[in-house]
C-alpha cells in the first residue's frame, strides 16, 4: 500500500497550475457535498431511521471515507472528521432550499465536474483518477494536507 505522502505527491503532480488548484479548492468540496447529498436522498431501510435521522447512504459513504483516511494517516483522518461535519451541515442547509435535494446536488455535481475538467484543461494533464480511481478519495485529503502544512501540523 502506498503511503499518504506517495498518494499526495502523485496527486500533486497533475495539480500545479494555479487555475487548476483554485478550481479544485472550489470543486472538490462541491463534488463531495453533491455526491453525499444525492446518496442522502435515496430511500433507506426503516432500521436506519430508527437509529438516527442522519443515518443514510450519504453518511455511510462519509464514514467509509474516514475509515479509508485512518488507514493512511490518523492526523489527516481527524481533520477529515471536521470536513465531514461541514459536509453534513452543508447538506442540511441545502435541504432547506425550495427544490429537491437530489436535484440541487445533481446540478452541483455536474457543474463541479465541469469546473474540474476546465482546471485540468489549464493544467494540460488528465485528472489523476483516470490512472487510479482511488485518487477520487485523495482530492479532499490533498486539500487538507495543504492546510496542515500551512499550520505546521504533521501528518
Amino acid at each position: 500500500m502506498r503511503t499518504v505522502n506517495q498518494w499526495l505527491g502523485e496527486y500533486g503532480e497533475s495539480h500545479r497550475d494555479p487555475t487548476n488548484k483554485l478550481l479544485h479548492w472550489i470543486c472538490v468540496p462541491a463534488i463531495v457535498v453533491s455526491l453525499v447529498g444525492m446518496l442522502w436522498s435515496l430511500p433507506v431501510p426503516g432500521a436506519f431511521r430508527e437509529i438516527s435521522p442522519l443515518l443514510n447512504w450519504g453518511t455511510l459513504l462519509l464514514a467509509a471515507g474516514v475509515l479509508y483516511y485512518f488507514a493512511m494517516s490518523w492526523s489527516l483522518a481527524l481533520g477529515m472528521i471536521l470536513f465531514v461535519g461541514a459536509v453534513i451541515l452543508a447538506i442540511l442547509g441545502l435541504q432547506q432550499l425550495p427544490w429537491s435535494l437530489w436535484v440541487v446536488c445533481l446540478i452541483l455535481f455536474a457543474a463541479a465536474w465541469v469546473g474540474q475538467f476546465i482546471g485540468h484543461h489549464y493544467e494540460g494533464r488528465k485528472p489523476s483518477f483516470f490512472k487510479d480511481v482511488q485518487f477520487l478519495m485523495i482530492g479532499p485529503l490533498w486539500l487538507l494536507s495543504f492546510i496542515y502544512r500551512q499550520l505546521g501540523i504533521r501528518y
